[in-house]
């Protein structure tokens, strides 16, 4: 694999942090969340920031931004140089007019960055607005120009659209737009691919790495996912409880990394060689859908239209205690056939069969004995758990609604806390009080509470750093191997595919392009959409785990 050779002695330094801390306000007594951390940035240099949730990564960028929240988060030592520019002693203002200008920043989730009822230019057009003295033709042409610049189709189409009508990639896009326009001395790029798919995710790279050479800019990249760091990274800078514990070239950090912290990280990252093929216990599928298909809109009465099918004659099958992966690209179909598996969403066309029964066309009061065959694990647990509702509560719900006595009921949910890994008095815990890691513990707890034949989880470990990401990997193997479960596992990431599921099935457009055993599809692809989807996953020479190139680990 090669990295990037490039050397910034003769570059001038954009940023540069002296023995930063920031506390609680009004909380010296307790353990700062950022304690004394120092690094530079030079011009034309991409320097990531790894490490867990909670290790203070975003706490970092936002006090360089000035945008720690008032009366909860406080800068309480150390320095912060924009260039010349000392960041801490300028007024509020001041640091206004110098956001756009001088640094800027991409969000991780555009959707929520983006006014919802602007039109994405015009919002590319404040910014111009407010910081030049440019006339409106003026400022269109430099917003249309970005937008090409940015790679979007029918630019003038995309000035007008609203943010609801663009897909994650585009709208990602319309951020790093945002943020280029005046042309900073400093981007900030705060997890800006964790949400996307591997093509979509090599796309936005390779645009922020083009933008930056073009444009001589600094990068600040925030990640989790040590792929990406080892595809664009100059230099790392691996942060654990507010403190910077490592800091090296990539290469060097990659090849012979020197704290333990480190070192977990790496071995924590899922390689892309697929796990062994397990011997089949069980011969009973479990689940089996045959020609499953799904149309949005279409019919009319005078103009008459096919609609879109989001799912095209879909067929597959799992067997108890196996697990099957379905990949793609966002707007593939993947989660759109996790819907119809789990009678979300009503399939137009096909079979669905759990443990034997059709369920594709029961009605809702038919359906509903049915439903404890199959359980789904979503991918945030913080919005499909109920926030006013203790953990204990949300356990129960389940069985207590399918007649099982409550203290038993009770009893199984301080069983399946402690088969999650987690206490059993923290059943009185509400979903607040609980990490990102462990809610989704929780989630698969409630799952599983009702003893399920087919457990799907759709995206359940996206949002979850490398560490806490291999533990819940490590979970529900574990789940599976005691219950005999059978699990649908949707993801785009072609890393956790290799290691926890034994088939694949691969979608493109709606349709399965290709269909077989891990180690057949990601190890030796047929199909040219697959063989593009392994190609385009970041840091893929790469075994992390032993710290070299993969055909070195051959």
């Amino acid at each position: 694999m090669k990295f990037k050779s490039r050397t910034f002695d003769q570059a001038h330094t954009v940023l540069a942090l002296r023995e930063l801390s920031v506390n609680l306000a009004g909380r010296p007594d307790i353990a700062p969340i950022l304690d004394r951390i120092s690094l530079d940035i030079r011009a034309g240099e991409t320097a990531c920031l790894v490490g867990e949730s909670g290790s203070g990564k975003s706490v970092t960028s936002l006090a360089v931004m000035g945008l720690l929240p008032p009366d909860a988060l406080e800068v309480t030592g150390g320095g912060i140089k924009l260039g010349e520019r000392d960041l801490r002693a300028m007024s509020s203002p001041d640091l206004r007019r110098l956001r756009g200008r001088r640094m800027a920043m991409i969000f991780q989730e555009p959707m929520t960055a983006l006014n919802p009822v602007m039109r994405v230019g015009d919002q590319i057009d404040e910014v111009l607005r407010v910081h030049t003295d440019l006339s409106p033709r003026d400022r269109e042409a430099k917003v249309l120009d970005m937008l090409e610049q940015v790679q979007l189709p029918d630019i003038k189409r995309m000035f007008r659209s609203y943010p609801h009508q663009l897909s994650g990639g585009q709208r990602q896009r319309i951020m790093i737009a945002m943020a280029l326009v005046l042309e900073p001395e400093l981007l900030i790029a705060d997890e800006p691919t964790t949400a996307l798919d591997v093509t979509t995710q090599g796309q936005i790279l390779k645009l922020i790495a083009d933008l930056q050479e073009r444009h001589g800019t600094a990068v600040l990249f925030i990640t989790h996912d040590m792929g990406v760091v080892a595809e664009i990274a100059d230099t790392v800078h691996v942060m654990q409880h507010g403190r910077i514990v490592e800091s090296a070239p990539v290469e060097q950090l990659l090849r012979a990394p020197k704290e333990a912290y480190t070192t977990q990280l790496l071995k924590s990252v899922p390689s892309l060689v697929p796990r062994r093929v397990r011997e089949a216990t069980h011969t009973e599928n479990v689940l089996d859908v045959r020609a499953m298909t799904k149309v949005y809109g279409g019919g009319g009465l005078i103009f008459r239209s096919e609609g879109t099918r989001a799912a095209n004659e879909v067929s597959l099958s799992v067997a108890r205690g196996r697990t099957l992966g379905i990949v793609g690209e966002s707007g593939s179909g993947k989660s759109t056939v996790a819907r119809c598996i789990m009678r979300l969403v009503d399939p137009t066309d096909g079979e669905i069969r759990v443990v034997g029964t059709d369920i594709a066309r029961l009605s809702r009061g038919k359906l509903r004995p049915h439903r404890r065959h199959i359980q789904i694990v979503f991918q945030d647990p913080f919005r499909s758990l109920n926030p006013r509702w203790t953990v204990g509560r949300s356990l129960v719900e389940g069985p207590l609604n399918f007649g099982t006595d409550r203290s038993e009921a009770m009893k199984h949910a301080g069983d399946l806390m402690e088969l999650v890994g987690l206490p059993r008095d923290a059943l009185d815990r509400y979903p607040h009080q609980f990490s990102g890691g462990q809610r989704q513990r929780i989630a698969i707890a409630r799952a599983v509470a009702m003893q399920p034949d087919v457990l799907v989880a759709d995206e359940a470990v996206s949002a979850l750093d490398v560490s806490i990401q291999a533990q819940v990997l490590e979970l529900l193997a574990d789940i599976q191997e005691k219950l005999g479960v059978a699990i649908l596992f949707i993801t785009h990431d072609l890393r956790v595919a290799a290691q926890i599921c034994d088939d694949v099935v691969v979608m493109q457009h709606g349709n399965v392009v290709e269909y077989g055993s891990a180690p057949e599809v990601l190890a030796d692809p047929k199909h040219d959409y697959t063989r593009a989807l392994i190609a385009a996953a970041p840091g893929r020479e790469w075994d992390f785990a032993n710290f070299r190139p993969l055909e070195q680990s051959a």
